[in-house]
């Protein structure tokens, strides 16, 4: 039987490991200007800066974060079945 505790501090290092990576995505930018419209996003896929034409336009920089920010929760939610959460991932459930 494998100890608990080791299980728990393996699960602390990939939470860790997760979370420098957030962090490093958040720093990280990828600027596109294509047919009049320039877009900088940053590496956690949310919009910096939209512009068309010249001209900044947060009604559409927010629609598309907001758009953004649900599909990805509709990824993890997803993920999560397949991988039968964190109970799969302790030897818990079934």
């Amino acid at each position: 039987m494998q100890n608990p505790f080791s299980q728990l501090s393996e699960l602390k290092k990939m939470r860790d490991q997760a979370m420098r990576i957030q962090r490093e995505l958040q720093a990280e930018e990828v600027e596109i200007e294509k047919n009049g419209v320039k877009i900088k996003i940053s590496g956690d896929q949310k919009i910096q800066n939209l512009e068309t034409n010249g001209r900044g336009d947060n009604d559409i920089k927010e629609a598309v974060n907001e758009a953004i920010k649900k599909s990805q929760e509709v990824a993890a939610k997803k993920l999560s079945q397949m991988q039968g959460g964190l109970s799969g991932l302790l030897g818990g459930g079934s």
